[in-house]
């Protein structure tokens, strides 16, 4: 219950790692970037993630696996926007021109502090100062961790700030349901609650129009599988669905079954955007996953619960804004089930 201690960053900071357990299901997540280092599912014996098995591989190599995206989620074109009328620059860590996962040194590359631990949670927490990575005010988040049954991994955030900001807060898991990497998960069946999605232009942000997914390849609101090729590629997925206009309940947004395995993962969320990335670019060259896979493209994906991308700029897309006095409050639960 008192975790371990599982590296250290260059500066010397320990970071603690965390074995919980509860509903079937068995995770390791970690203070380095409030992050799923490992999740297992009685019964199936591969991971149901992609991880490391050391701490060196996530801060040199990781593409957020497992982490917690923050202070804002996904991209900000240009690495610029308005909030109260205040014009505000933030680091621009993605193609030298815009601003992905709250900048180089984002949420997901920080230790975060433990705050409560039990059986089958972890709670963490972080202060971001006023301009961190350019971002307006102080803040205080938090992420739980808890396993319920039956078979849920639940991912909590909560957020609080001194000044107007804007808060997005996602758990950028990447999921493999047959293999835990060995292979790809092209096969999979996908559904997406959404009749809308977000195209983007080649720097990968949003160009403003909201596309309905109707005689599309991103129509996933029957099941199919993630493969989509046109003119013998694949499809490289990268995209946000449209959920819903604001913040709500929770709602269903998404179902992935494993191709052999039938494991399935049903994702229920508060938050009104999917981001969901395909791993096109997980070419892991040099290094090694969980039980020694060597991962390749895509082998895992992500399905992020998020507000829209590049909100701030659009204010006819739901908005991150957070105010003093408010609580951000978001909750994504993956539900896992073996098949029956």
């Amino acid at each position: 219950m008192d975790g371990e201690v599982f590296g250290h960053t260059p500066e010397g900071e320990a970071v603690q790692r965390f074995r919980i357990s509860g509903g079937g299901l068995t995770a390791h997540v970690m203070s380095w970037g409030a992050a799923v280092q490992d999740l297992r599912l009685d019964g199936h014996d591969a991971p149901l993630v992609l991880g490391y098995e050391g701490f060196d591989d996530y801060f040199h190599h990781s593409p957020h696996f497992g982490a917690t995206a923050g202070r804002y989620a996904n991209r900000i074109a240009n690495g610029a926007f308005v909030i109260d009328g205040r014009h505000c620059l933030t680091d621009r860590n993605f193609l030298g021109k815009h601003t992905l996962h709250g900048g180089a040194r984002g949420f997901g590359k920080r230790v975060w502090n433990v705050a409560l631990h039990g059986p089958d949670f972890v709670t963490f927490a972080l202060h971001s100062a006023n301009h961190d990575m350019g971002f307006p005010g102080a803040l205080d988040a938090t992420c739980t961790y808890r396993l319920k049954i039956p078979g849920t991994l639940s991912v909590e955030y909560t957020a609080t700030a001194e000044e107007p900001t804007i808060c997005n807060l996602a758990n950028h898991s990447y999921f493999n349901l047959d293999d835990g990497g060995s292979g790809e998960v092209l096969d999979h069946r996908l559904t997406i609650a959404a009749g809308a999605y977000l195209p983007v232009d080649a720097e990968a942000i949003p160009t403003g129009v909201v596309q309905p997914v109707d005689g599309t390849a991103f129509d996933f609101r029957l099941s199919r599988p993630v493969r989509m090729e046109e003119a013998g590629v694949q499809l490289a997925y990268d995209h946000n669905f449209c959920l819903a206009a604001t913040r709500g309940p929770l709602r269903h947004a998404a179902t992935l079954r494993g191709a052999r395995s039938g494991v399935q993962m049903d994702v229920w969320t508060t938050e009104p955007g999917l981001q969901f990335y395909a791993g096109k670019n997980l070419e892991q060259q040099g290094t090694r996953g969980l039980g020694g896979r060597a991962y390749r493209p895509f082998a895992g994906l992500c399905l992020e619960a998020q507000i829209w991308p590049d909100s701030p700029n659009r204010p006819y897309f739901p908005q991150a804004t957070l105010w003093p006095g408010e609580r951000c409050h978001q909750v994504t639960e993956y539900r896992f089930g073996l098949p029956r």
